[in-house]
């Protein structure tokens, strides 16, 4: 049987896979890490990785922390129940090179007990990338790889978690999604996808671990190309989305400060410089009319 304390161990040696690997890729940076521990419950490892040959800013974190549920959160959540455990990993990359995409990756899993006796439990997680230019290939090719792990345990789950992630990662106030998606699930538990609980934490780990060979082919590829003074205008106009969707609509942003977690660690996910443009239009068949039309739900890229 799985225990939250196995769990956490798991994700724990996923964060240590991925920091080296970063590592390796960039070259030139290395991972500082920070122990810190929760006001209420349990703690965390933050790993940051700053001005490196390729990675301007990153993060790494593995949190397992426990304690009330403020009110807020049961609202949100539907629930009843006080205590909570929740434990994951969540990474931001952020490049200094307009052709890098930024890459979002989160595994976690949550329970709760309280006074009915009756515990609640579940995983979620997602990962999904945004280009600031849309290169198609590198679409497909990050989907493909995505679908291939979820095939490895329900056939329905890609097809599912990719219009979950396309519905989530939609920035509303500009009627367009953050990048090109990946996959996002949440509540995943036995009864909602016929599977056992140790299967779903394997799939669980196998998302993790698809993160590091995914990213790596796309940052080797990418990282020899030039690019211009104007790219790179483009690219720190392209952040600027990137932090309004998680300042305005993301799930774990909210419940981290909602949580009293580590505002550091929560507020990572933000770019080192980001720019806005009042009333931009991009240029008649231009790269950044292309990729602009592109940041649109349900686009197969796999076709």
């Amino acid at each position: 049987m799985i225990t939250k304390e196995k769990i956490a161990e798991a994700y724990q040696l996923i964060q240590d896979e991925i920091c080296s690997g970063l590592e390796l890729t960039d070259g030139s940076a290395k991972f500082q890490e920070e122990l810190w521990q929760r006001d209420g419950g349990g703690g965390g490892r933050t790993r940051i990785i700053q001005g490196g040959s390729i990675i301007e800013k990153g993060g790494v974190n593995f949190s397992a922390v426990h304690g009330k549920l403020p009110e807020t959160v049961k609202k949100a959540l539907g629930v009843a129940e006080d205590d909570f455990f929740a434990t994951g990993v969540s990474i931001v990359i952020h490049p200094n090179h307009p052709w890098v995409p930024i890459i979002h990756m989160n595994i976690r899993y949550f329970e709760m007990t309280g006074e009915s006796d009756k515990d609640l439990r579940w995983f979620g997680g997602g990962i999904d990338l945004t280009p600031h230019y849309v290169i198609e290939e590198d679409a497909r090719f990050f989907h493909a790889k995505l679908k291939q792990t979820c095939d490895q345990f329900q056939s329905e789950f890609y097809v599912k978690f990719k219009k979950w992630a396309d519905d989530y990662f939609y920035i509303k106030h500009r009627q367009e999604t953050r990048g090109v998606g990946g996959i996002f699930y949440d509540r995943l538990t036995p009864y909602s996808t016929g599977l056992e609980w140790e299967e779903i934490f394997e799939f669980s780990k196998s998302v993790g671990r698809t993160f590091l060979p995914a990213y790596t082919e796309l940052v080797q590829k990418n990282r020899i190309k030039s690019f211009t003074e104007e790219q790179k205008l483009w690219q720190f106009q392209r952040r600027s989305r990137y932090v309004e969707f998680n300042l305005v609509y993301d799930a774990g942003t909210r419940f981290g400060l909602e949580t009293n977690g580590r505002i550091e660690s929560i507020l990572m996910s933000l770019p080192p410089q980001a720019n806005w443009v009042y009333d931009f239009t991009a240029k008649e068949g231009s790269e950044e009319e292309k990729t602009l039309k592109m940041l649109k739900k349900d686009i197969n890229w796999l076709s």
